[in-house]
């Protein structure tokens, strides 16, 4: 019997298209999905599907309707599809769980797949030098701040969220990223919960780094490159994508 894939995307960032990124790449991740059905086991969205993510109660975001229908036929199909929240879809509320059967993680997953025990997280606030940053996500996650948010038409909220991600984004752009810190924080994390595989997102940087404990994976991003990890037969790699 052929062993199912397990499948892990992250750093897509939906709903906008920076200089240089891929303008059909969300039609290239309905395309892909679609053909998972039927061969797939897991799902793994490592955070950051969406530049922004608000839930208002009664309204979501109607430009991404294919995405949640495939998504939705994915779950149908058997494949268990799991949600871990970015920096940029952290406030997702229970569309993707209640609507789609998707299962959704605030902060990180274990699972033993094909033999091997994976941990799962976006990444953000691991590096050492994104103090700044945790300190920031307290007070976004903030239950006041989130119903003050939601007072906002979300129209305009979603305007003020991409002119914040956009400015963001160029003021980041010639940041140097840490890789080392990262795989520190992956290593700890896997002592921790006796894993030998951690797969995170967030620097967008591809890639499989080895260590005392196993393997760190990142899928890389679905933005300016279209890339993604895999598990098959016990094996993990990063693959980049082509139609």
């Amino acid at each position: 019997m052929e062993t199912k894939v397990a499948y892990f995307i992250s750093d897509a960032h939906l709903g906008v298209n920076p200089p240089g990124s891929i303008e059909d790449r969300e039609e290239s991740l309905v395309h892909f999905l679609k053909g998972m059905i039927g061969g797939a086991s897991h799902l793994f969205i490592v955070g950051d599907l969406f530049e922004f993510w608000y839930e208002y109660r009664h309204y979501v975001a109607r430009g991404h309707m294919p995405l949640y229908r495939v998504l939705g036929d994915l779950v149908d199909s058997g494949t268990e599809v799991h949600y871990l929240t970015g920096n940029h879809d952290f406030a997702l509320g229970d569309f993707f769980s209640k609507e789609l059967g998707v299962q959704v993680h605030r902060t990180y997953v274990a699972k033993n797949i094909q033999g091997h025990d994976i941990y799962l997280m976006h990444g953000d606030g691991v590096a050492k030098a994104d103090k700044g940053y945790r300190a920031a996500r307290k007070l976004i996650d903030a239950k006041w701040a989130q119903f003050l948010f939601r007072q906002i038409h979300p129209d305009l909220g979603m305007d003020i969220a991409t002119f914040v991600g956009r400015n963001s984004r160029k003021a980041g752009k010639d940041r140097v990223i840490d890789i080392f810190s990262y795989l520190d924080a992956a290593a700890e994390r896997m002592r921790d919960n006796h894993c030998d595989i951690c797969v995170h997102g967030h620097h967008h940087i591809p890639g499989i780094w080895e260590n005392a404990e196993g393997k760190v994976v990142s899928p890389g991003q679905w933005l300016f490159h279209l890339n993604y990890a895999k598990l098959e037969n016990g094996e993990i790699s990063v693959v980049p994508f082509q139609k």
